[in-house]
This record gives C-alpha cells, sequence and structure tokens, in this order.
C-alpha cells in the first residue's frame, strides 16, 4: 500500500465515522420527534429520509473504499457489486429528491398567506409519503443499469472497463443504451437540481423581502430573533447550495474519467471522496439550524454532569 492510497483510506475512513454517527444520531432523533409528536412536522419527516439516504450512501461506498484502501481486493463477487452499487445509486438518488422536496416545502412554507398559497400550505403535508414513495420507485426503476453492468473484477470476460473503482468496474455497451442511460439520468438530475434551485431562489427573494420589512419596522441597529421558519429556510438554502456545488463539480469529474483514454487512479480516488462529502457535511448543517438538537445536547449533558455543591 503507497503513501497516496493510505492517505485517502484514512480520509474516507475519517468522512466514514464522522458521517455515519451524525446521520444516525439524527435519524433517531427526528424518528423520536415525529413518533413522540401529535402533529408531526412534514420538516421532520423529510430531514430523516435525508438522513436514511445519507446512513446508505455511507455504507454502501464508505465500507468498500475503505477494506480497499487497506489492501483488500475481490472481496466482492458479481452479485454482491451489483446489489451494493445499485443501493448507493439509488440511495444517490433519493438524496437528490429528499432535498429537493426539503427544499420546495420550506419553500411554500415561508411563502405570503395569500389564499393560493394557503391552500397549497394546507395540501402539501398529505403529499410527503407520497413523495417518498415515487422517490423510492424512479430510483430503483432509474438505475436498474447498475444491476446490469456493474461487475466484480473478478469475473473472466473480455469487457471494456468504462469506470474502475478496483472492487467493483462498470462495463460499457453499445452507443444507443449508453446514450439512453446518460440521457435519462440526467433528466432526472436537471429536474430535481432546477426544481431545488428555482425554489431556494424564490426563497432568498422572500428572506430578502422580509429583511426589509424588519429593518423598517424595528430600524436599522436592531436585529429581532428571526421566526423558526425563517431559519429553516436558511438552513434549506445553505443546504441545498452545498448540494448543487458538490453536484457540479461530480459531474465535471466524473465526465472527465469516463472519456479519458487512460485511468487514473488518483483522479478516481478523488471522485470517490468527493461523494461522500455532502453525507459528511449536510448533517452538521442541519445541526447548526435546528435550536432543538442543541438544547437536547445542552439538556443530556447536564444530565450525565450534575453539578454537585
Amino acid at each position: 500500500m503507497d503513501a497516496t492510497e493510505l492517505s485517502f483510506g484514512i480520509v474516507i475512513l475519517t468522512q466514514l465515522s464522522l458521517g455515519l454517527s451524525v446521520n444516525l444520531f439524527l435519524l433517531l432523533f427526528y424518528i423520536h420527534v415525529v413518533s413522540t409528536s401529535h402533529k408531526p412536522s412534514s420538516s421532520d419527516l423529510i430531514l430523516a429520509h435525508l438522513a436514511l439516504a445519507n446512513t446508505i450512501i455511507l455504507l454502501t461506498i464508505g465500507i468498500p473504499e475503505v477494506m480497499s484502501a487497506w489492501g483488500l481486493r475481490n472481496f466482492l463477487d458479481d452479485v454482491g457489486c451489483k446489489a451494493l452499487m445499485y443501493l448507493y445509486r439509488v440511495a444517490r438518488g433519493l438524496a437528490i429528491c429528499t432535498t429537493c422536496l426539503l427544499s420546495v416545502f420550506q419553500a411554500v412554507t415561508i411563502s405570503p398567506g395569500t389564499s393560493w398559497w394557503a391552500g397549497i400550505k394546507a395540501k402539501l403535508p398529505k403529499c410527503i409519503f407520497p413523495s417518498f414513495l415515487l422517490s423510492w420507485v424512479l430510483n430503483l426503476l432509474i438505475e436498474l443499469d447498475t444491476a446490469i453492468y456493474m461487475i466484480s473484477p473478478q469475473t473472466n470476460g473480455s469487457f471494456q472497463i468504462m469506470l474502475d473503482i478496483k472492487y467493483c468496474s462498470e462495463i460499457g455497451v453499445n452507443e444507443e443504451t449508453t446514450l439512453v442511460i446518460t440521457v435519462v439520468l440526467f433528466l432526472r438530475d436537471l429536474f430535481f437540481v432546477g426544481l431545488m434551485s428555482l425554489a431556494s431562489g424564490y426563497m432568498v427573494l422572500v428572506l430578502h423581502r422580509h429583511h426589509r420589512q424588519v429593518q423598517h419596522l424595528h430600524g436599522p441597529g436592531r436585529s429581532p430573533r428571526a421566526m423558526p421558519e425563517i431559519r429553516a429556510a436558511k438552513r434549506v438554502i445553505a443546504l441545498v447550495t452545498l448540494y448543487i456545488l458538490l453536484y457540479g463539480r461530480q459531474t465535471i469529474m466524473l465526465s472527465i474519467l469516463l472519456n479519458m483514454k487512460k485511468s487514473s487512479p488518483l483522479l478516481v480516488k478523488s471522485h470517490l471522496v468527493f461523494l461522500l462529502t455532502f453525507s459528511t457535511l449536510s448533517p452538521f448543517l442541519i445541526i447548526h439550524g435546528d435550536r432543538r438538537i442543541r438544547t437536547f445536547w445542552k439538556r443530556e449533558s447536564s444530565t450525565s454532569n450534575p453539578d454537585h455543591f
């Protein structure tokens, strides 16, 4: 094992440890909040679903990468490779859909209280679970090609390897099939990334208008406490911005890797590190924007370390 691979292994292990622990905490926290609430918050349900998607991403790509970095080879057969990468790509699609749903929900939540918006606000909570079901079905169908064209390095045969990540390889197919798969995936990503961008842009406009109104009412020298909806909107805008930046980088890097005549292990490793970045960093943005979690930690801390007089 060379120093470069060891360094990547340490980085991925750090991402995996931090990301898994924080996402599992968020998943359990929001499940507890939803289960103990008489009227569960739709945003809590969405954040729990996002934490679940992040957890699956970290488990399916993080653990094999750590094993590979520490010198293990050929630990997956064809079935294991197909199942692992299929689940990873479905979870990646779920992360896109859930982040989009969160941004749209929050945009509607902070929208003006007109009769038209009020009608949408009343109907939106009923759409949360159907949206989850639709996103699962959609991504399970769209990513079916992964279960067909992913193979283990142990598989014998003369295949054209499109992407090699050591423990799994993606084989090439005819140009027509590749074009159809590429267009379908591109349209899915374009729709959801575009929708979350529009929703976030709308929230920025609403927040700007709200800020001007608050300054007019309270004066430039005073900054009244922000409403929970405003804090939540800022948190969602930060999440969407992070996702779009990382998505753009991943798309460019993947295009470079697929069009390179000779495989570059360094670029492949860099690409894989960034695949885990959103799943690792997004929980910290969520925690920073949710005062209930900070209150929970303070309460637990004071309970576990009582003062003695």
